[in-house]
């Protein structure tokens, strides 16, 4: 039975942690936009915990990363991975299950999350937390980018919505986009050749746009692509 314990807890986090981050961690993800919410954090920790088993990773501080790295949403977007970072850092509870040294790492990537950013994550907390924070299928990219511009650009006409989506594929995903990968041969690098094919295509490109829109305004929004 011992033996038994102890691979559970090498393959999942602590039941106590989980506890605690249920009740008080996700909830927050309620305040979030649609992008952000309670099924995007919780794909983000379902895809970080795949790769720290694949990589050996520390299975309770992937965790909590990935359940942290959108808490920062809680103020401006735009320093969302530095706050969000502050959180965790100031979190004494967090106390109870790690050391300095790992709420420092964990800190550190939460920081490092963000596609945007300029540098390579500083470990490999940070290249699992941002890699599955890119859920990278077509669908899943496609549906965030029209939510995120229909919540937070309400006051563009359909035309608008369309021309922010286009260039923000082509910003982010395209061939010369600000997003990188970290981790070599992972699921997503498939993906975003596919990505990049239909946004070269951008016949192709609208009718993905307006068949996800169309769902979206209906209601039938996926949760898995969040």
């Amino acid at each position: 039975m011992q033996a038994h314990n102890q691979f559970f807890y090498m393959r999942h986090p602590s039941l106590d942690l989980v506890s605690f981050i249920e009740q008080n961690i996700l909830p927050r993800y309620s305040e979030f936009d649609m992008a952000h919410n309670i099924y995007h954090v919780n794909g983000v920790i379902r895809r970080s915990l795949a790769l720290a088993l694949k990589l050996g990773a520390n299975i309770n501080m992937t965790y909590v990363i990935a359940a942290y790295h959108d808490i920062g949403l809680s103020g401006p977007r735009a320093v969302h991975h530095l706050t969000g970072g502050k959180i965790l850092a100031s979190d004494a509870r967090l106390k109870r299950w790690f050391s300095p040294q790992e709420i420092l790492l964990m800190k550190e990537a939460v920081e490092d999350h963000r596609a945007s950013a300029s540098h390579s994550p500083r470990s490999i907390y940070g290249k699992i937390v941002a890699e599955a924070d890119r859920n990278l299928l077509p669908d899943a990219v496609f549906s965030r980018a029209i939510l995120y511009g229909r919540d937070h650009c309400p006051e563009l006409d359909e035309e608008g919505q369309w021309k922010r989506f286009e260039e923000h594929m082509e910003n982010k995903y395209g061939e010369d986009g600000y997003v990188k990968l970290w981790i070599a041969n992972s699921e997503n690098a498939e993906h975003l050749k596919r990505l990049r094919a239909i946004i070269a295509d951008k016949q192709q490109l609208s009718a993905h746009y307006q068949r996800l829109l169309g769902e979206i305004v209906l209601g039938k929004i996926n949760p898995e692509w969040l």
